[in-house]
């Protein structure tokens, strides 16, 4: 299957002001395909999240976006410090978040787990000292 559309975003670490920006880039690339509005808002919900841990955790990183007639593909990468204890972080409401980025509203431990609700499927891989890549997909039928 080919694709019909890629994008690709870098990710600022650090940067709140521009953290959301891909995923709003996606969300107006996938309403002018036409996609069903309920497809488009699981994309975006879980593309936003994967975002702000790149942001608040790995230093920034790399989003690319495949779109296929069958699925939405998201890869993120960063070069952050890695996810110890995959399992624990997939817990809702773990956190490794600072008092400080808990103080910008940020940080409340829903942000894989959220990822994985709104994904029909999502592979974590991830290095401690490496960095961490996850690929999610959102079936369009």
């Amino acid at each position: 299957m080919s694709d019909i559309l890629n994008f690709h975003f870098d990710v600022d670490g650090g940067d709140f002001t521009s953290a959301g920006q891909a995923s709003v880039g996606v969300k107006k690339n996938l309403r002018q395909l036409g996609l069903p509005p309920e497809i488009i808002r699981r994309v975006s919900i879980a593309m936003y999240e994967g975002e702000i841990n790149m942001v608040i955790h790995a230093g920034g990183g790399s989003a690319d976006v495949s779109v296929t007639e069958e699925y939405i593909e998201i890869r993120l990468c960063d070069k952050g410090p890695g996810i110890k204890d995959i399992n624990q972080a997939m817990q809702e409401g773990f956190s490794t978040a600072t008092d400080n980025i808990r103080s910008l509203g940020f940080g409340a431990g829903m942000g894989l787990p959220n990822m994985k609700r709104y994904t029909d499927y999502m592979k974590i891989d991830s290095v401690v000292g490496e960095g961490t890549t996850i690929t999610m997909r959102v079936n369009i039928n």
